[in-house]
């Protein structure tokens, strides 16, 4: 009776704090959406990397050339239920320094296609800053030597590329695509990478959590009171006499 009888409270208050996080999650989504309405910045020639945080979701533009010797590919993605991989190749800008940038998704059935479209002319993106992802506990470990990437470390990732000898930062940009949806089509059967659509992706499952957790909380406050009315009403019935 004990152990029930505290349920609907423990519940009840992991309720109140997934309720919270729902405010918070919405807040930071709202947040994070007025920053990519601002205009976009362009880097100086030394990035402050300590500032990084405090930009991620912002639009960036930036020109360089591609260094395709350290391209490294993500594997699996998926878009639109069609499998692929990332293409992450470190861009060399104008002023010597290196950064990295997500260049999209490609198809595994066009991934062979990927060599012919390099270029070694200047190039110019737009993109959104980004920040290493955390793992999860299903996502296999990076192996670079191998070239297997699994997940943005982006230390790591800029460490494979040079590291800080050969003028490379750990900055991670995304690169946003703006065409059409045809458009996208035709890049894709030809095996060019398409990047991402400038949106807020970050994940909000809160609101199920709170659901959950209030639901059980009633189910167990319901239990809980039957079980109480049950006990108060035993001692009044009367047992079967067998003679």
């Amino acid at each position: 009776m004990v152990i029930v009888g505290i349920v609907p409270f423990f519940t009840f208050g992991l309720g109140t704090w997934q309720l919270k996080r729902l405010k918070w999650k919405i807040d930071l989504i709202d947040e994070l959406e007025e920053k990519l309405e601002l205009p976009p910045l362009n880097f100086p020639s030394k990035i402050n990397l300590s500032v990084i945080p405090e930009f991620v979701f912002r639009k960036v533009v930036v020109k360089g050339r591609w260094d395709h010797e350290h391209t490294m590919i993500f594997s699996p993605r998926v878009r639109e239920g069609v499998h692929g991989v990332h293409v992450v190749t470190p861009l060399i800008r104008e002023n010597g320094s290196t950064i990295l940038v997500d260049r999209g998704f490609v198809s595994n059935e066009k991934l062979a296609n990927l060599a012919q479209h390099q270029t070694d002319e200047e190039v110019g993106i737009l993109g959104m800053l980004r920040t290493s992802q955390p793992k999860n506990s299903f996502t296999p470990d990076n192996k670079p030597e191998k070239g297997e990437w699994y997940w943005t470390d982006v230390d790591a990732m800029a460490e494979y590329a040079g590291g800080e000898k050969a003028g490379v930062q750990p900055v991670y940009v995304e690169q946003i695509f703006g065409g059409h949806a045809g458009e996208a089509s035709s890049l894709l059967d030809r095996g060019v990478p398409v990047g991402r659509a400038p949106t807020v992706d970050l994940r909000n499952s809160h609101l199920s959590y709170v659901i959950t957790w209030f639901s059980l909380s009633a189910l167990t406050a319901a239990m809980f009171g039957r079980m109480l009315l049950n006990r108060r009403r035993a001692p009044g019935r009367k047992m079967p006499r067998f003679t």
